[in-house]
């Protein structure tokens, strides 16, 4: 299973290995399974988060990424639904990514994504002092 740590306010994070999805399974010459070298990450647009004030499109993760193992994934938080929304900001991505493969050989390939898919996501916030499960 996965391992357990505690967040910036003492809560549970649960950390699990996540299996690879139909999509990654299907993608051509999939690198799912193999390592990544020299992934890097650019954004059409820039992408705010953190109440606006984090330019999320800037984070040296994705530009300076030497190496991404196997069936590895990033994941990271952007911004409350609400607080992301309120803002208006463009919610229509284009993100390249490339890579190149343990024998050299480079990879890329560019995901495009609206988050406006996410508006209508019902989401419950918890009160700062509510008991942990």
């Amino acid at each position: 299973m996965g391992a357990r740590a505690r967040g910036a306010r003492g809560r549970a994070l649960t950390v699990a290995r996540v299996p690879l999805s139909d999509e990654t399974r299907r993608v051509p010459g999939n690198i799912g399974s193999r390592p990544a070298h020299a992934v890097r990450v650019r954004f059409a647009e820039p992408l705010r988060g953190l109440g606006g004030e984090k330019r999320v499109d800037r984070l040296r993760i994705f530009r300076q990424l030497e190496l991404l193992g196997p069936r590895r994934r990033i994941r990271i938080f952007l911004d409350r639904a609400a607080l992301f929304f309120a803002r208006e900001e463009q919610t229509k991505l284009e993100v390249r990514i490339a890579w190149r493969t343990d024998d050299g050989k480079r990879g890329s390939r560019t995901v495009r994504h609206d988050l406006d898919a996410y508006r209508d996501f019902p989401y419950l916030e918890v009160p700062s002092d509510a008991a942990a499960p």
